[in-house]
């Protein structure tokens, strides 16, 4: 036998998306309205919310009541303990404090140094040429010099010119000064160049 019921009573029952729908809504719901961070009450209220007066109901002020401080404005204001700023009060900084110039340190100078006296003026360089050494016999030395225009000889002592004194004669140098004692220099062997060049 068969039943007629099965149509009937499927169109009754609730059919799952439905619930699982409704479900959802409702926990949307319960996460929204207890969720850490949200109010709970809904919007913020103003902590001090503006009382709307009507436009023809303006409360009249008695100008007795009111006290004003008028000196106070131009009172001069007194001055922080600790020197820090009042963000209350307006007024321009004070000017920067002037700066001293730097001081110039000056260096002791020295005095200059005494002149040197130089003394007698010093000759001018013996202008011959030391050109070798002739033994005439074995220790008799005598040394030969050149100006260039000719050349002499001279043993230790005497004179060359008449203005040159032979003081020693070396082996490959000789020492000569002026006839008066001046001028003391030493002359090395050179050779045959002219001395003039």
């Amino acid at each position: 036998m068969e039943t007629t019921e099965g149509p009937a009573r499927q169109a009754g029952r609730p059919r799952p998306w439905l619930l699982f729908a409704l479900l959802a809504v409702v926990l949307l719901f319960a996460i929204s309205r207890y969720w850490p961070g949200t109010p709970a009450g809904g919007p913020a209220q103003p902590s001090n919310p503006r009382t709307q007066t009507p436009a023809g109901d303006v409360a009249q002020v008695d100008p007795a009541q009111l006290d004003v401080k008028l000196e106070a404005l131009t009172a001069e204001a007194p001055v922080n303990e600790d020197g820090g700023r009042n963000p209350f009060r307006f007024r321009p900084p004070p000017p920067p404090p002037p700066v001293a110039p730097p001081e110039r340190i000056l260096k002791p100078v020295a005095p200059p140094p005494p002149p040197v006296n130089p003394g007698p003026p010093q000759p001018p360089p013996i202008p011959l040429k030391f050109i070798g050494i002739v033994e005439p016999k074995p220790g008799d030395r005598v040394a030969a010099f050149s100006d260039c225009k000719g050349t002499m000889h001279a043993r230790e002592g005497q004179l060359v010119l008449g203005q040159y004194r032979l003081v020693k004669l070396g082996l490959e140098s000789v020492v000569m000064e002026y006839a008066d004692g001046r001028g003391r220099e030493t002359i090395r062997l050179s050779g045959q160049e002219c001395v003039g060049k």
